[in-house]
């Protein structure tokens, strides 16, 4: 027998040019502040979800992920708005399996993108 074990990664979407629009309209001083406010948020909101996940508090954490959607529209971490719409969405459902995957994708998915972000900021935009 054969036991294969699974790597899952998840692919970060981010949108530049939401980037460089902030870096446009407040200059980089005021995007740079933006931006590190929306990431520390978000690891925050991150933590709570899966800490509320673990405790099976849904109603809060479908909060929490629904909190998440338009703080990271607003620094272009497509797939993380995404990803939270889909855990706040499954939260309040009886699918565990499917809450429980969405979870650990938002956990992976979340990561990547604050840490794409913070290579980012140390990138020219």
């Amino acid at each position: 027998m054969v036991v294969a074990k699974l790597r899952p990664e998840g692919a970060v979407q981010l949108d530049r040019d939401r980037l460089d629009q902030l870096y446009g309209q407040l200059g980089p001083a005021g995007a740079e502040g933006v931006i590190s406010r929306a990431m520390e948020e978000l690891a925050v909101r991150l933590a709570r979800v899966e800490t509320c996940f673990r405790k099976a508090q849904f109603d809060e954490m479908q909060r929490a992920a629904r909190s998440m959607i338009a703080i990271s529209e607003q620094i272009g971490m497509v797939t993380v708005a995404q990803v939270a719409g889909d855990v706040s969405a499954l939260a309040l459902g009886d699918d565990g399996a499917a809450l429980a995957a969405c979870v650990e994708r938002l956990m992976r998915i979340g990561e990547n993108s604050l840490l794409a972000v913070w290579d980012l900021q140390g990138a020219t935009l």
